[in-house]
């Protein structure tokens, strides 16, 4: 069963904060408290990740989907805004796709309507983390998720060595789950309100990634934050806050 985490008065309007694969609910921490002010914040982890366990595959996006929605319905949590970072923010996508009356506002950040090219890498590295464990993740993440020569912050050291912790078989999984991802030949029915948010140094899902999505999905919008690259909103957490708030709270 996937973890939850609550923070901020139970009477607010939801926000489901939704982590990319290798990270848990705490990538969002430099956000809390900056949005407990105006939403009851919802996190999740992903399976094997944080305090989930990591249930025998296969995972795909739309059956996460349907888990957190599920997690969701347990906590008496009808209507929410969703902001999802790379994984989170194709499960976002899935969400708003299927349930659209749940969703009253949409934030994208540093993510796709598909990861990559072709399938192969995502199923590679599967393999890889079965082999091997997840111990080479940390040195494989810290260029796709921060600038290249410049100083990891903190609460980014930390997530990186968090990366050897995770469940082997819920890492792979998660990576055979966007394997399958793409959302592209859906976008123009995505009708929930959408911001999407990109990081100018992002090798992962760069600035092209964002605008196919904007391209696709009727009337959302783009912001691209400086200096940032794949965990955008840890390098330059106040920029990603503005831009969320801005969005969610004209909803």
């Amino acid at each position: 069963m996937i973890n939850f985490v609550v923070d901020g008065d139970a009477q607010a309007p939801v926000l489901v904060l939704g982590s990319s694969i290798g990270t848990s609910h705490h990538l969002w921490d430099p956000q809390l408290p900056g949005l407990v002010q105006n939403f009851r914040v919802v996190r999740y982890d992903l399976p094997g990740h944080g305090d989930s366990p990591a249930p025998t595959g296969p995972y795909s996006v739309a059956g996460l989907a349907a888990e957190v929605l599920a997690g969701l319905d347990r906590l008496g949590i009808e209507t929410f805004a969703w902001c999802g970072l790379s994984m989170g923010g194709a499960i976002g996508q899935r969400i708003a796709l299927d349930h659209p009356t749940r969703m009253s506002g949409l934030v994208l950040v540093c993510t796709s309507a598909t990861f990559g090219d072709s399938p192969g890498p995502w199923h590679e590295r599967a393999a890889r983390v079965r082999a091997e464990g997840t111990g080479f993740l940390p040195e494989l993440s810290r260029d796709r998720w921060f600038v290249l020569d410049e100083p990891v912050p903190p609460h980014g050291r930390e997530l990186l060595q968090a990366l050897s912790t995770i469940d082997p078989e819920g890492y792979a999984g998660c990576c055979e789950a966007l394997a399958g991802f793409d959302s592209r030949a859906e976008l123009p029915a995505l009708r929930v309100p959408t911001r999407v948010v990109a990081g100018s140094d992002d090798p992962a899902t760069p600035p092209a990634m964002a605008r196919e999505l904007i391209e696709g999905i009727p009337g959302a919008d783009l912001v691209v934050i400086p200096h940032a690259a794949h965990l955008a909103n840890v390098e330059q957490p106040a920029a990603v806050l503005q831009a969320m708030r801005g969005h969610l709270l004209s909803r």
